[in-house]
């Protein structure tokens, strides 16, 4: 056991599960003694009755008897009378438990029943139904103890073995459904997938991948399944012969399946499906059948026994040729391909498989179980001797190995096994085997714990392993299938194909869009779903994208799992990749650091192009397009107050999507987390950096400019008059509080900031004729900050009922080079700085 980790670890649970469910069985223990002592009080006595039925009292129960064998008058026989007492009885408290054991495993209760009903009184013979109402005793027994404490127990035994395996991830982060889809993540290889090239194998390989051939061959397996089960004893020949056309029928369609088959895939390629093999086998093993009933048939009509010697002798020599009917096992075995038909069922065959796998070493436990307890059982009860009327004949006994193996397995299953302890036991009945070197006292008493402990551990223990063991890898029948589990990946392998038919691993990166859209929530994203929101959903996926513009298979796969269950998406995404690093080398220890790297990037690169970033950029790109369209069929329309609300419309958009593209790009996961800031909290990080450099450099003129204070017009930020531009010259771009409102200022940097937003040299079709700022009033062309605390409009109608650019003017009151790109506006608004990394930066302007 200490060799073997796995042993030792299901050794471990079960030595845990006996720890905990000690109070279970304590519980048990005392209900069972308290049904013993009312069991002794009820048949004290009563469970013995004479051999011969005519005589109640032991008193009695003398002499002889004549006895008819078989009830027939003409065989009697001369018999001595006995007064017996039933094997399992209540004359006392421990053989009233060991009764009431016998019957919690259901085994023999209903003979026990029969003879407490016909119970009369101590040392008196049975009446027939004399009680019937003590049924109701096994009966309340049965509920309380078989249905109900013991299987509490089973139960228990179940839980602990489960939370026993769960200790070791006690401390880890990731649960259990999570573990198993990126351990499946880490550990799945693309499939190959064959596509002839040449134009006449195409189209042959068209025929046979088609659904309508598959449900056709479907539809065939059916109907010859069918056929299989029409036969009975002593049909008429017509009926057989025409069965056989049928069976010969329905192997030379399958045989030309293999036929289309291997010449669209060729040898290689075709033989590489263990499918494919199985069909293979059973053409194989059909035509043999056929070709054998043939020839026996002959041989039959020809060949005759002249003599009983000569038909002895052949049958002899035949018996030890191949029956016909092992190769008619293949007919039957075609219906298991039915098993690789539909999502649901190869769902359940995978999960089948994946149980066998993780039952080797309870298997191993229980064969360890069974060796020692055969060993024991030789050595006590080896030399019993065997008699036919006994459970302990030539068929049930201990004397060689394997027939204690069977003999065991045999009390594993509950049958019969109250016998075979009786018979084991020290009795005057059990006997010594002649050839033993022992005359008496073969039986023992150590059958008693012997059977006893057998029983516990096996049914009640072992055997109940499998069940926990199954029940972990079929929890998904009993959890919400909208929770993405291991069940769902082999989609993912299987369609990947399609794209990638040569399994190199990597598919062009617009071509996920489709395999997930192809693909069923809770695994992809449905044909439902939109594209634009598919797109959305690849920017939180933010797979690495390779030089040739592909991603790779498991990178693809490993993110799918990663977002769809939301592992360490919160928080910044390079602390969230270093912990699910480290997460992944402390589970699996030997993953290959390549492969970590390829699903899960190291922190520290910033500049590495991902899917994420692609995205983010088509989406803006694709916001602003639409929104610029819509904005110039409005204003060819003349329609002023529609542009202004697309123009709304257009920087809500903007911000509503703002926090998805500022995760893929910042790389800052928070954002996603938080709950969207307040609107006038947006206007300050919208005009943060402006509004902080404005402050500093208006600082330094408000000495400058004190002297002209009292040459103002109107008053500033009052209500009488509003000042213009006009009245707060701007020659520097910097705004002085001494001398204009906070209103100006806030309408200036606006200006600055539109300008550098919709950069070219006319827009709606608005004359380009360079303008300069005083040439416009506030309320014109600017809504004030202390008219608005939202974005809308940051642009307003000018008096020819069309939208009004600001373009740059000579000297410090322009902004210098070429106009900012729509991706660099919108990051200097939403990201606060002034352009994206150098890899990005020409992805966006692409």
């Amino acid at each position: 056991i200490n060799r073997a980790k796995g042993l030792k670890y299901v050794v471990k649970c079960v030595v845990v599960a006996i720890k905990t469910i000690g109070n279970i069985m304590l519980v048990t223990y005392l209900l069972q003694f308290m049904f013993a002592v009312i069991g002794v009080q009820l048949f004290k006595g009563k469970f013995s009755s004479c051999t011969d039925g005519s005589k109640m009292r032991r008193e009695d129960c003398y002499g002889t008897y004549l006895f008819y064998e078989d009830g027939d008058v003409h065989k009697p026989r001369l018999m001595e009378r006995a007064w017996n007492r039933n094997k399992f009885h209540f004359d006392d408290v421990a053989k009233a438990m060991l009764t009431l054991f016998t019957v919690s495993t259901f085994e023999g209760w209903p003979a026990l029943l029969y003879v407490s009903i016909d119970s009369n009184a101590e040392e008196g013979g049975p009446i027939h139904n004399f009680r019937p109402i003590v049924a109701a005793y096994y009966i309340i027994y049965i509920i309380v103890i078989a249905f109900f404490m013991v299987n509490i127990f089973v139960g228990f035994v179940i839980v602990t073995f489960q939370n026993e395996g769960e200790q070791e991830y006690k401390n880890c982060d990731l649960d259990k459904n999570q573990r198993n889809c990126i351990e499946f993540a880490l550990r799945a290889k693309p499939v190959r997938r064959y596509i002839p090239k040449h134009g006449i194998q195409y189209k042959v390989w068209w025929f046979v991948t088609s659904s309508s051939f598959e449900y056709t061959i479907f539809i065939l397996i059916m109907i010859n399944t069918v056929t299989l089960a029409m036969k009975y004893h002593n049909q008429p020949p017509w009926y057989t012969e025409l069965l056989d056309a049928l069976n010969m029928i329905f192997t030379a369609v399958f045989a030309l399946e293999f036929v289309f088959k291997l010449a669209a895939f060729r040898f290689k390629n075709y033989f590489g499906d263990a499918w494919n093999v199985f069909d293979f086998i059973i053409v194989l093993g059909s035509f043999i059948d056929i070709v054998y009933s043939e020839i026996k048939n002959k041989d039959n009509s020809s060949l005759a026994c002249d003599i009983v010697e000569g038909c002895k002798t052949k049958a002899k020599t035949g018996s030890n040729l191949i029956s016909i009917n092992f190769f008619r096992l293949f007919r039957v075995m075609r219906l298991v391909k039915l098993l690789s038909k539909g999502e649901g069922i190869r769902t359940l065959l995978w999960t089948f498989i994946k149980s066998f796998q993780a039952l080797p070493y309870v298997a191993l436990l229980i064969i360890m179980l069974f060796f020692i307890y055969a060993v024991i059982g030789m050595q006590v009860f080896g030399k019993i001797n065997l008699k036919d009327d006994t459970a302990i004949h030539r068929n049930n006994n201990f004397q060689t190995f394997p027939q204690a193996v069977l003999v065991l397995f045999r009390s594993a299953t509950g049958e019969g096994w109250q016998d075979i302890m009786m018979s084991c036991s020290t009795n005057e009945d059990v006997l010594c085997d002649p050839n033993s070197d022992m005359t008496k006292d073969c039986g023992s008493n150590i059958a008693f714990p012997y059977f006893i402990s057998f029983y516990v551990l096996c049914s009640f223990l072992i055997i109940n392993l499998f069940v926990a063991v199954i029940m972990d890898n079929f929890d998904y029948l009993t959890r919400d299938w909208s929770i993405l589990g291991p069940h769902h990946l082999d989609e993912f392998i299987r369609l990947w194909s399609e794209y990638d038919p040569d399994a190199k691993g990597r598919i062009k990166h617009l071509d996920v869009v489709t395999l997930l859209r192809k693909i069923s929530p809770p695994l992809g994203f449905g044909k439902l779903c939109p594209h634009r929101m598919a797109c959305k959903r690849l920017v939180s996926m933010n797979m690495p994208l390779n030089s040739d513009g592909t991603v790779l298979f498991n990178a693809t796969l490993f993110a799918v799992v990663r977002t769809s269950l939301s592992i360490k998406t919160d928080g910044n995404i390079d602390e969230a990749n270093a912990e699910l690093r480290a997460t992944i080398k402390q589970i699996w220890k030997r993953t290959n650091p390549k492969l970590l790297d390829q699903v899960v990037p190291p922190p520290g690169n910033d500049d590495e192009v991902t899917v994420g970033k692609f995205y983010a950029t088509y989406l803006i790109q694709d916001y602003f397009r639409r929104f610029k369209k819509r904005k110039e069929q409005e204003g060819k329309e003349g329609q002023s107050e529609n542009a202004t609300i697309t123009l709304q419309a257009g920087l809500r958009t903007l911000h509503e999507v703002s926090p998805a593209l500022k995760r893929a790009i910042s790389g800052n996961l928070d954002e996603l987390s938080e709950e969207p800031e307040p609107m006038h909290r947006r206007h300050h990080t919208l005009f943060g950096t402006v509004w902080s450099s404005f402050r500093r450099r208006g600082t330094s003129f408000r000495h400058d400019r004190k002297n002209q204070r009292s040459e103002l017009n109107g008053n500033i930020g009052g209500a009488e008059s509003t000042p213009t531009i006009g009245d707060c010259p701007d020659t520097t771009l910097m705004y002085d509080y001494n001398r204009c409102s906070v209103a100006d200022g806030i309408n200036h940097i606006t200006k600055s900031l539109m300008q550098a937003r919709f950069g070219a040299p006319s827009i709606v079709g608005v004359s380009s004729n360079t303008t300069n700022y005083n040439d416009f009033s506030v309320h014109d062309e600017m809504r004030t900050f202390s008219d608005s605390t939202s974005m809308r409009p940051l642009v307003m109608t000018s008096g020819n009922n069309g939208l009004t650019t600001v373009t740059p003017t000579s000297g410090r009151t322009s902004i210098q080079g070429s106009p900012l790109t729509v991706a660099e506006a919108y990051d200097k608004s939403i990201y606060g700085r002034s352009s994206f990394s150098k890899t990005t930066l020409p992805l966006l302007e692409t």
